[in-house]
């Protein structure tokens, strides 16, 4: 059985990643975009970040431009996270998270529901929470704000 561990992605300082180095983490994996109405989100995540990180939540961002709201190349990216939110969790390269092209991570995420029938992700920083045996427990569309999920990230921890 496929788990979230068991996916390998680009990181864009380090060839790949193995996602299996996150193993026994809070993982909270979200779809970003730089050009967006709810890019102001990088600040909350920011703030989860700083805020659990030594406790054991890690924070996977996937910029894309799925929803052509993330034009830059990778390094334009990590400049602009960095400059204007002080980003310091872990960005991967640009990826598609939708259709044919999509990585197989988050072909795996938008099949984790009841059904497991592939739903897409409706737009950016839809945020998939992770439990620490690896078990999706929640997908969350943009309009929740990662400080809305600060009460269920807590117990988790």
């Amino acid at each position: 059985m496929t788990q979230v561990y068991d996916f390998i992605d680009t990181h864009p300082k380090q060839k790949e990643v193995s996602l299996k180095s996150f193993e026994g983490k809070v993982l909270l994996i979200v779809n970003t975009a730089t050009h967006c109405g709810y890019t102001k989100q990088y600040e909350g995540l920011e703030k989860l970040y700083q805020a659990y990180n030594k406790r054991g939540l890690e924070i996977l961002d996937f910029p894309s431009n799925t929803f052509l709201q993330t034009p830059e190349d990778d390094q334009a990216i990590s400049e602009f996270c960095a400059l204007k939110y002080k980003t310091s969790f872990t960005t991967f390269a640009k990826v598609d998270v939708n259709g044919p092209t999509s990585i197989p991570l988050y072909q795996w995420l938008r099949q984790q529901n009841d059904q497991h029938i592939d739903t897409p992700i409706r737009w950016n920083f839809t945020k998939f929470l992770i439990n620490r045996q690896g078990k999706v427990i929640g997908r969350f569309d943009s309009k929740v704000t990662p400080e809305e999920l600060d009460a269920l990230i807590q117990p988790l921890l």
